[in-house]
């Protein structure tokens, strides 16, 4: 028996006008939905560019409220086109209080849920610490009439503890909305070895769980207006079957609407030939609560 489920992941260029991004998400949207997909992932913080190259007052400026502008103009189109989409906002959840979530708009408009990226990143080019407080929803999964979606958001993606809990709470796909590249002073061997490392990360999360991956990344090279630092996005979005099986994948440096068809029933399949999930040591477990195990 299968159980298909067309979907579909849009990787974009951004740039400085919010509109002119949301008319091309639009634009990809509609392409999608008219292509059959039910399922539509957009990449992390997709309204405008990656504002995070630097620390600034003033960005939080480009924060709004969930419900919000973008939530309301994009359940609209999920209502119109019956479709579930995963977008990804700058959430300001209250003065001083800001978050970079994810926000599920299903089929008939409604907001069925949101996450709150978790892991928070601090690194030259990437200051998330500056603009992001930690989620404080946990790792639960959003119903929808497309499945149980376990979604996170970019660093989360390299953490197996946020897959295996959005597993254990019965996630049916893992979502990863995202914003990577490659400092461009880094040598071509070592772009491929993180490129490498990124989509191997992700493949290990559909092969633990046995579940489908779906990973939206932006493209286009973003130069700060500030510093003139830029980052190179990788693009490369890709769709991965639960046993790391890769079913679609993006170039590199070009806008790709990317479609693939997922068989939700393979799960099932594929957990009966390899059942981690029966065979986890959940009593000896213990020290995966600890920070690190000193040894001296």
């Amino acid at each position: 028996m299968t159980q298909l489920l067309k979907t579909a992941l849009l990787q974009q260029r951004c740039s400085a006008d919010r509109q002119a991004n949301l008319q091309a998400s639009e634009a990809g949207i509609r392409q999608a939905a008219s292509d059959g997909a039910r399922l539509i992932l957009l990449q992390e913080l997709h309204t405008g560019p990656y504002f995070c190259q630097r620390e600034d007052p003033a960005l939080f400026d480009l924060a709004e409220p969930i419900p919000g502008p973008t939530t309301g103009q994009l359940g609209a189109l999920a209502a119109e086109l019956q479709v579930v989409i995963v977008a990804s906002l700058f959430e300001k959840r209250g003065a001083g209080l800001y978050h970079n979530t994810a926000v599920v708009l299903e089929a008939d408009g409604r907001i069925a849920g949101i996450y709150r990226k978790m892991h928070i990143p601090d690194d030259p080019g990437y200051y998330e610490k500056f603009y992001f407080t930690p989620g404080d929803l946990g790792f639960n999964p959003i119903e929808t009439s497309v499945g149980r979606l376990g979604v996170l958001v970019c660093w989360d993606q390299w953490f197996p503890e946020a897959a295996r809990l959005m597993a254990l709470a019965g996630a049916e796909l893992l979502l990863y909305p995202t914003a990577i590249g490659w400092d461009e002073n880094d040598t071509v061997e070592e772009q491929q070895r993180q490129l490498e490392a990124w989509q191997l990360s992700q493949r290990a999360h559909a092969v633990a769980n046995g579940l489908p991956v779906l990973a939206c990344n932006r493209t286009g090279v973003e130069t700060d207006p500030v510093s003139g630092d830029r980052i190179h996005f990788w693009g490369h979005s890709f769709v991965a079957g639960p046993q790391g099986e890769i079913l679609a994948e993006a170039p590199a440096d070009e806008e790709q609407l990317l479609m693939s068809e997922i068989d939700l029933a393979r799960s099932d399949r594929v957990r009966r030939l390899w059942p981690y999930l029966r065979d986890r040591r959940i009593d000896a477990y213990d020290d995966l609560l600890l920070r690190y195990r000193d040894h001296k």
